[in-house]
């Protein structure tokens, strides 16, 4: 599934607006030890995918034989890296025998980089255990 491109942009928008009134500013700087809490995402609704995986929808689909950029993420879980027949992966992820489970993903999505040395996938990772946790949980209903 794909989440709208306006949605994307809100979200990004929102956060830091210079346009926030003098008072919110005047309040924050009232604060002396206080620490922010951990954001954590809602629990998605059944077959939704998590906020986390905005990014990932940027390049991939999730529909059987919809390739994006990246290739169609249906029936990634447990399938071996470059299953998707009609997609150009790179000679890397093709060779690297990897099996999408639990570890392997959560270990790919932390640092697809580090993972797989001149994957051509340009994403910097994701650091956030939670989320990735989540991302997962949905890749696994796909």
């Amino acid at each position: 599934m794909r989440l709208p491109l306006f949605f994307l942009m809100a979200s990004l928008t929102a956060c830091g607006s210079a346009s926030a009134p003098d008072t919110a500013r005047a309040d924050a700087g009232n604060l002396t030890s206080a620490k922010a809490a951990p954001v954590k995402s809602a629990a998605p609704a059944k077959g939704q995918p998590p906020l986390a995986f905005v990014q990932c929808g940027t390049c991939h689909q999730t529909k059987p034989g919809q390739n994006g950029i990246g290739p169609s993420l249906a029936g990634v879980y447990g399938a071996k890296a470059g299953h998707v027949g009609d997609f150009a992966y790179s000679a890397p992820m093709r060779a690297s025998g990897l099996i999408w489970d639990e570890a392997t993903l959560d270990k790919f999505i932390t640092n697809p980089r580090a993972q797989v040395p001149g994957t051509r996938m340009s994403y910097a990772g994701l650091r956030d255990e939670g989320q990735r946790a989540e991302i997962i949980a949905y890749l696994k209903t796909l």
